[in-house]
């Protein structure tokens, strides 16, 4: 898709095809598309490749696939590597006659001869050959040139990469290699190549002219909702959405002595607008689909965020389940999200539990079908730092030089600097060009940068199709996984007709529903949606800068703002989650100035006060510039979201054209001057440029409040929650200890008597869990606590050897227990175990053994002597 469309922008015709892999034979074929059923029937033929298990690493076509899936495509017999080459180089004739008969059969009138002078021994032995079969059944040459590089003097550079992508070096003989030849030659050179056969080289015209296909963009394609009540969609969506509010009003809106109607209309009128909206926008589909596999993760106890970007301004979604937020309540824009006046599909990302997320896709697939269900796939790129380490490792350079030159290379994955920039900004870089190893070395590495390294799954991206997915686009898999993968990137899968879903992980859920899990183990229920938003302990631990552990609210930098800030307000979370970015921390010490009441907040214009309030006079959220466009200057907020957009990107026609509006709404709407209307543009304009979107920025600021308030109100099952998510990782867990001191939570040894596998809470304490041991094994320790459970506590050295599973655990195992002090209670001597490890280890698997055979023990010997 982006070659074909980035073809077409250039005005040249894309020719779009595949080079496969016939049969068991692996022997190349080229396929080219001619129609769109070519088109479909490559596709098809591309992904069952890839799907089946034996196609996993090297994709192959069997000869009747082939012959299914011919029609639309033009087939080229493959040079040297191709079938007949292969049969006539082992002396083949009549076997290459009779494959040649069967694709001419397969592609009548679509079959030529290739032929190819790379300067390649083998090609000279075979082509008189070929040109005698091509006269002897009317089959037509083409001259062909295989194309891995540019030009000639990219030779070198893709031969690191093939020893790249191998893992093999320069220097050695006895690996795949090409010729210099094997780069895009002119047409004049071709011509002259092939001065002896001029219809040979005339043929690629014919069959340029004959590949009519255009891949073209189409609008993405919903699958159909299929509703349980026979209901349409629309009457679906209007059901669900207006039941669903009565619910949020009923549980989380009224309070005692309320005038529910008056309470009630608002949220009702604008439900009856986004539903108007979303119908005629025709995406009823979209948001009965999002809410379904919602809801599934819900009722499976898979925990789901409260909401995450711009849809967490919908009072639908909210309505849905699909969101958590109250929209009104929140002052969130549904605009933001979706409107006629900015027409594009809806797109809500959704947070679920990391562990689980998986299975949430999984119920999708069941759903829509196995086949109409992908992931995305992802393209590593060989980046600056990577490229010189990877030439390097080629060449066999020092590593402790490559090092060096890389670490010259400076890293900012938020804006990620070339190669060529790097040279071009830093002298001392560019003088280590002197050194013709490193001269090598870094030319090599800047024709490499930007290619593609590898393939992977997007981290997020699902798509759902109406139809097999092979009809729109081809299918990847992943040899390390059994679920499809599209073969076009996130930026394509959508202009191929595809819906995209984002399925993101997040641990912070996780955490939440475990410390959950673990107050109600002791006989408290808490519904997190639930708790107060005015909790004075949360705020007050917030403010103190005591955040370790709390969602987006933990680093360094951040605490001392918290510090400074002292929040005391969910609307202050909120606008720390927007303004704590390179450019927008500048208004922090403004924001907190005002808050504090050292200073007076400029609203700009006293028209503005009432959206700048909360903020105290600036202008933080994207919501907020569309809506000082609405109240000002008389913009309706979907053509306010277009000028948020177009102040954004920043592009001069469309800003002078929004300027003259902006003003003459000014103007006309509330008597603004000209000059005044300007200067209020241009203050808005810088602010637009780093507006942070307030729904994303409140669903996050939520989900930071969840866990604050759990620490302050629930510390020791909190941190008992944190610590297992990061039981692997023991700088995180040195962390956490530091924030056990502060808050008085002793952290106990770990114990067989007393541990579980993850951190479990004792009283006012946590008990450190087994599996964050290292080299004990969770599955080691998963046995070792279940034997416990079922069979009581062990009650000596000897009762744990003999219970204990030695496959399970080993003599390195059976040391960092001991090490851990986890034996502590029932042999007190660690140096003593320590010391007899091995010996133990032993014995365990000769008591092992003696269970197994019903024989005598050979050992007569007692651990605890």
């Amino acid at each position: 898709m982006e070659f074909a469309l980035e073809a077409s922008k250039e005005g040249i015709q894309p020719i779009l095809g595949a080079q496969i892999l016939l049969g068991k034979d692996e022997h190349q074929l080229v396929l080219l598309v001619q129609t769109e059923a070519g088109y479909k029937n490559l596709s098809a033929m591309m992904s069952t490749a890839y799907m089946t298990s034996e196609g996993a690493d090297k994709p192959t076509i069997s000869l009747e696939r082939l012959a299914e899936h011919s029609e639309g495509l033009i087939c080229l017999t493959g040079g040297v590597a191709g079938p007949l080459g292969q049969m006539l180089v082992a002396r083949r004739s009549a076997d290459a006659e009779a494959c040649l008969l069967e694709l001419k059969r397969i592609f009548p009138d679509r079959l030529y001869i290739e032929l190819q002078r790379h300067g390649l021994q083998a090609e000279d032995d075979v082509e008189e050959h070929l040109v005698d079969l091509a006269y002897s059944h009317e089959i037509p040459l083409v001259a062909t040139n295989d194309c891995y590089f540019p030009t000639e003097d990219f030779y070198e550079a893709h031969d690191a990469l093939l020893c790249i992508a191998e893992g093999r070096y320069i220097s050695e003989d006895d690996r795949r290699r090409v010729t210099r030849k094997h780069y895009f030659r002119p047409a004049k050179e071709m011509v002259e190549l092939f001065s002896d056969l001029p219809e040979a080289v005339h043929n690629t015209l014919v069959i340029a002219q004959r590949c009519s296909y255009f891949l073209t963009t189409q609008k993405p394609i919903l699958p159909p909702f299929k509703t349980d009540s026979g209901r349409k969609e629309i009457e679906e969506l209007q059901a669900q959405s207006r039941e669903g509010l009565e619910w949020r009003l009923e549980n989380f809106v009224y309070s005692d002595g309320d005038d529910r109607e008056a309470v009630a209309k608002p949220y009702r009128d604008r439900l009856e607008f986004e539903l108007e909206t979303i119908i005629n926008m025709e995406f009823p589909g979209y948001f009965l689909i999002v809410s379904d596999f919602i809801r599934w993760a819900k009722d499976n106890d898979i925990p789901v965020g409260p909401g995450r970007g711009s849809g967490a301004g919908s009072v639908v979604a909210w309505a849905l389940k699909i969101t958590d937020l109250n929209p009104l309540q929140l002052n969130l824009l549904f605009e933001r999200f979706l409107n006629p006046e900015r027409v594009s599909m809806p797109d809500f990302d959704v947070d679920f539990c990391q562990d689980r997320r998986d299975e949430v896709i999984r119920y999708v697939q069941d759903r829509y079908g196995v086949d109409r269900v992908a992931q995305i796939i992802t393209f590593g790129k060989l980046q600056a730092r990577a490229v010189v380490r990877d030439v390097g490792r080629v060449l066999q350079m020092p590593y402790g030089q490559v090092d060096r030159i890389s670490k010259m290379i400076p890293n900012n994955p938020a804006n990620p600097v070339t190669l060529a920039e790097a040279l071009e900004g830093d002298p001392e870089l560019r003088a280590q060009r002197s050194d013709d190893q490193i001269d090598r070395l870094l030319t090599i590495a800047l024709q490499l940068e930007g290619l593609y390294r590898h393939a992977s799954t997007h981290a997020a991206g699902v798509v759902i199709a109406d139809r097999p997915l092979h009809e729109l686009v081809p299918l990847y898999r992943d040899p390390r996984s059994d679920m499809p993968v599209t073969q076009f990137n996130m930026k394509y899968v959508e202009p191929a007709g595809l819906v995209k879903f984002d399925f993101l992980g997040l641990k912070t859920l996780t955490v939440i529903q475990k410390a959950v899990e673990l107050i109600a183990a002791k006989g408290e229920q808490i519904d997190i949606l639930k708790i107060p938003m005015d909790d004075a302990g949360a705020y007050e631990m917030i403010a103190s800068g005591m955040s370790t552990g709390v969602f987006q609210l933990e680093s360094a930098g951040m605490r001392d703002t918290l510090r400074k800030m002292k929040p005391n307000r969910f609307e202050d979370i909120i606008a720390l989650v927007a303004l704590y970015r390179p450019g927008p921390m500048d208004n922090i010490p403004k924001y907190c100035s005002v808050k504090d009441g050292k200073e007076e907040a400029d609203y700009l214009h006293p028209k503005l006060k009432p959206i700048l309030e909360e903020t105290y006079g600036i202008m933080v959220y994207q919501e907020q510039v569309m809506q000082a466009a609405q109240i000002l200057s008389g913009y309706s907020l979907g053509s306010a979201d277009l000028l948020r957009r177009a102040m954004g990107k920043k592009i001069k026609s469309e800003m002078d054209a929004q300027r003259e509006a902006f003003v003459k709404g000014a103007n006309e709407t509330n008597n603004v001057s000209a000059q005044y209307a300007g200067e209020i543009f241009d203050t808005i304009e810088k602010f637009a440029g780093y507006g942070f979107n307030n729904s994303h920025a409140a669903a996050y600021a939520l989900v930071a409040y969840q866990t604050a308030w759990l620490k302050a109100n629930h510390p020791v099952e909190f941190m008992a929650a944190l610590m297992t998510l990061d039981l692997g990782n023991t700088d995180k867990l040195a962390i956490f200890k530091q924030a056990l001191d502060q808050m008085d939570i002793p952290l106990l040894l770990p114990d067989i008597n007393h541990s579980f596998v993850d951190f479990a809470v004792e009283g006012r304490a946590i008990r450190y869990a087994l599996a964050a041991i290292k080299g004990v094994g969770t599955q080691a320790m998963e046995l070792l606590v279940r034997e416990r459970t079922a069979n009581g506590p062990f009650r000596s050295l000897d009762d744990f050897l003999k219970r204990i599973d030695s496959k399970a655990l080993n003599k390195k195992g059976l040391e960092n227990l001991i090490a851990g002090g986890a034996l502590d209670t029932i042999h007190a001597n660690r140096a003593q175990l320590f010391t007899a490890a091995e010996t133990l280890a032993h014995y365990a698997q000769a008591l092992a053994e003696e269970r197994t055979s019903n024989q005598s023990s050979l050992f007569a010997m007692d651990a605890s002597a």
